[in-house]
């Protein structure tokens, strides 16, 4: 799974991961490997990524939104 963390200014992570952990506007959700489609907005938080080292990253946000399709992540971040 692919993902890119993506800000106004600059790009936070590009790279492949296992899983990933966002703070969405209904409450904290996971995403792993071959997760259905979803597109959702993201709250003031934290997004934790485990990669495919199962080493863990941490990219604190202030909001915006995230696109899962077809084992490719897109976070747009604030």
């Amino acid at each position: 799974m692919n993902v890119d963390i993506i800000t106004p200014s600059n790009k936070l992570y590009s790279g492949e991961i296992n899983s990933i952990k966002v703070p969405g506007s209904d409450g904290e959700f996971e995403i792993l490997k071959n997760h259905a489609p979803i597109i959702s907005s993201l709250n003031k938080g934290i997004i934790r990524i485990i990669d495919k080292d199962n080493n863990t990253e941490n990219f604190e946000i202030n909001g915006g939104v995230i696109e899962m399709q077809k084992n490719n992540i897109i976070v747009l971040a604030d």
